[in-house]
């Protein structure tokens, strides 16, 4: 059994499945948007959700840090477990879980302060108080999210001056800087240029060896490129799941199949 921390989720151990579903459904209201999901998501590895709008991709990936508590009517039953300890209800620090979980959103949504202190307000609400330490980690954060060099000289400018791309790793470093296990990445390029979003998909095939990355995305050509693991999910139902290059090149189901090849969604 996996020993918790005393905000209540557990330690990493690297060895087990990161996160685990078993049987999870999810409405809005009255209207279903998940039905029985099992799966695993594996550690320091790249899983992409993929399908049609509308089928569930997003509502599954915010169960795993409970995003969707903030939403009025959401029901969910059944299990998600992250690192063997049970997030899906109460008692839990939702708080620590988002910490440890941590999500980039489609839109880049920096906060309009400096682009230091964007990246240094998650490490100062989590008790840091030392100047150098918060500027050693603002560093590690932005190099990681390779924009430092492009923002080194700069860190007192707004951070919405930032082009779109450079937006976006800045939130990704804002992400990192507190060290979270798991980075959900909901369709992060998908309001991007070509360049930028090259450089997105450079950075999760960096991060991933320090991370746990779920990724979002309605490009499946993005998936086959940034991905390990795929899920194909459909009316709220996963369809079929496995390796990247299994899913793509040789899927089990024909609606898999169809999907991919463009016949329909």
């Amino acid at each position: 059994m996996t020993e918790q921390d005393p905000q209540g989720t557990p330690e990493v151990d690297s060895g087990r499945a990161c996160l685990e579903m078993r049987d999870l459904s999810m409405w809005y209201g009255s209207e279903p948007a998940l039905n029985g999901i099992s799966m695993d998501v594996q550690a320091q590895s790249v899983t992409a959700f993929i399908g049609p709008s509308g089928c569930g991709k997003s509502s599954l990936l915010r169960c795993f840090n409970r995003m969707n508590d903030l939403i009025d009517g959401v029901k969910t039953s059944g299990s998600i477990k992250f690192y063997g300890a049970e997030i899906n209800h109460d008692p839990i620090d939702v708080s620590e879980l988002r910490r440890k979980i941590g999500m980039v959103f489609q839109k880049p949504n920096p906060f309009p302060k400096s682009i230091f202190d964007n990246v240094a307000f998650g490490l100062k609400m989590q008790g840091y108080r030392s100047r150098v330490e918060i500027e050693e980690q603002v560093e590690w954060a932005l190099k990681s999210a390779a924009l430092w060099d492009e923002v080194k000289n700069r860190l007192k400018d707004p951070a919405l001056a930032l082009s779109g791309g450079q937006q976006q790793r800045l939130v990704i470093a804002r992400a990192i800087a507190i060290k979270p296990s798991v980075l959900l990445l909901d369709e992060p390029a998908s309001s991007l240029d070509p360049i930028s979003t090259l450089k997105i998909e450079e950075l999760i095939h960096q991060l991933k060896n320090d991370y746990t990355i779920v990724i979002v995305t309605h490009n499946m050509q993005q998936a086959a490129r940034v991905s390990d693991y795929t899920a194909f999910l459909h009316m709220g139902e996963i369809v079929e799941i496995g390796a990247t290059d299994q899913i793509f090149l040789n899927p089990v189901h024909q609606q898999t199949e169809d999907y991919i090849t463009g016949r329909y969604g």
